[in-house]
């Protein structure tokens, strides 16, 4: 079975860079993986995307050799092993709050005897050469902690065995921990915050998983990476769009504010 390039590059010690689609469109998504992304996630919590969505994504994405996975929307067995069917050899778990919840996401995750997952990998099966128990091996299993339940169990969560890797969502993190004392949102400044982002990764170094991040900016993904982040995420399709889409008008209206209009009686208008 083929080899889940992620795991190989944090297992060398090279930061990697993951790209996110929301939009649901395979077009986009086949575009944002060609870019040289190590990873591809898609979101099928708060993106404007299902199932239906998710298999053509992975079907355009595949030859890119990103390593395909995807955020569910919740810690449900069925939304985990069927996206995983599809192909996804990574999955990212929201809204884990205890040792219990982790040791039951990473079940799902695994095939007897390692897991409960259920057998039928429907797509996966052609994806991947001799797919199967050996898949054990190579799929993440990558939870999200984001409440302030999660952060006070953060030591049991991140030794829980077989799980991968913790990823951090730093909008519902700062929601979670400071309970409305900080608005939402990437990038955090606040020394509280970045005391809590920085316990994340040592945690997560402390027991050989994966430490991911969600970031604004490449700046900040740089800085996450110094901390000791393994995956950065910077941004996503629907921001790099609005943002590339706004910048372009910005420019157009600041250079054309400089132009002479033409007089528009003499035109004919």
């Amino acid at each position: 079975m083929q080899k889940n390039k992620l795991r190989e590059m944090w297992r060398a010690g090279t930061p990697t860079i993951n790209a996110w689609s929301s939009i649901g469109n395979p077009f986009v998504a086949e575009i944002m993986a060609a870019q040289g992304y190590d990873s591809l996630t898609v979101d099928l919590q708060h993106g404007a995307l299902d199932y239906t969505d998710l298999l053509p994504i992975f079907q355009a994405t595949k030859a890119s050799g990103a390593t395909l996975m995807a955020r569910v929307p919740w810690l449900d067995p069925s939304a985990i092993m069927k996206a995983m069917d599809a192909g996804a050899m990574g999955i990212i778990c929201p809204m884990i709050n205890n040792r219990q919840e982790a040791e039951e996401f990473v079940s799902y995750m695994r095939y007897p005897p390692h897991g409960q997952r259920s057998f039928g990998p429907t797509r996966a099966v052609f994806a991947q050469e001799n797919y199967g128990v050996a898949a054990n091996d190579e799929v993440l299993a990558i939870a999200m902690i984001e409440t302030k339940e999660g952060a006070e169990n953060l030591a049991e969560i991140t030794s829980t065995p077989g799980l991968d890797g913790i990823y951090v969502g730093p909008a519902d993190l700062t929601l979670g921990t400071q309970q409305g004392r900080l608005p939402p949102g990437l990038d955090r400044q606040e020394p509280e915050m970045i005391e809590i982002i920085q316990n994340i990764a040592k945690e997560c170094q402390k027991n050989s998983i994966g430490a991911c991040i969600h970031c604004g900016t490449p700046e900040y993904a740089a800085q996450a990476i110094s901390w000791g982040y393994n995956l950065t995420t910077v941004a996503g399709d629907v921001r790099l769009l609005a943002a590339a889409a706004s910048d372009s008008i910005s420019v157009f209206h600041d250079l054309t504010s400089r132009v002479d209009a033409p007089d528009q009686t003499e035109a004919g208008y």
